[in-house]
């Protein structure tokens, strides 16, 4: 099975599993879209706004069980923390958070420093599918453990991937906080990583249309070792957020230093 397709099969364990949040299909703007403009400093985990991910796993390939208590704030930043806990049918634990509305058009921004350990995945993506009555569309950062030099970006189009993309993060991305960006329109994809554009995507075909909920997750694999390396657990380890933004398409930027501020 090559990579894709297990990523694919991790998608649609995904897509299933987000059946208990139980947020119903609201036909608004763009496909789906109802979420607006906002900036999260993370001052407090607002549970109105964000679904934490408790209870289940997306699949035999994932080797934790999502649990509440992986995440919390500390002094300003989101922790989403990977531990050997058994919680469920998993001897790991560890957090996820998406948004209860979707998001469209627009710029997309997170402020994040990596998890350490080979076998672990410290992801920023959006994601709609199936469960909500849509094809399964996504658009990706994710900091493999295997190598924090990189970044990978990645984006799903009616469930169909493979446009896989590896930028530098300078210094690496566990030993600081970088400013990872994305924004999405109509006919253009750009990625950026601390305000350099690292990657544009220009083929329609390879867009994703489909309004989306923003997500942060920490998980492991034992099995996906192609993709994401050997799971090799050390000590607890956490992806931090110090936070995240998106501006709709029109809208004024968020914060001083955003993408969008700058944007053509």
């Amino acid at each position: 099975m090559n990579i894709d397709r297990l990523r694919r099969h991790y998608r649609l364990a995904l897509a299933a599993t987000f059946s208990v949040v139980g947020i119903g299909h609201i036909a608004v703007a763009q496909e789906g879209a109802n979420g607006t403009s906002f900036l999260d400093d993370f001052d407090r985990l607002d549970r109105k706004f964000w679904f934490i991910s408790d209870g289940w796993n997306n699949g035999t390939f994932q080797n934790c069980t999502w649990s509440e208590k992986q995440v919390k704030v500390v002094n300003g930043v989101l922790q989403l923390t990977f531990e050997e806990r058994k919680e469920g049918d998993r001897n790991y634990a560890c957090g996820e958070i998406q948004t209860r509305k979707r998001y469209g058009y627009g710029t997309y921004e997170a402020r994040i420093k990596a998890a350490d350990g080979s076998g672990l995945n410290s992801a920023f993506f959006t994601y709609i599918g199936p469960t909500n009555k849509k094809p399964h569309d996504e658009i990706d950062f994710e900091v493999l453990g295997k190598n924090t030099a990189k970044v990978q970006v990645n984006q799903y189009v009616s469930a169909k991937g493979g446009n896989e993309f590896l930028a530098d993060v300078p210094g690496g991305a566990n030993q600081g906080f970088n400013d990872y960006a994305f924004v999405w329109e109509k006919d253009r994809l750009r990625y950026y990583v601390n305000g350099e554009l690292v990657h544009e995507v220009n083929d329609p075909a390879k867009i994703p249309v489909n309004a989306q909920k923003i997500f942060f997750s920490l998980w492991g694999t034992d099995t996906l070792t192609d993709w994401m390396g050997t799971f090799a657990y050390k000590e607890p380890t956490k992806l931090e957020v110090d936070r995240v933004a998106f501006t709709a398409a029109g809208d004024d930027c968020q914060f001083a230093e955003s993408v969008a501020c700058r944007l053509d």
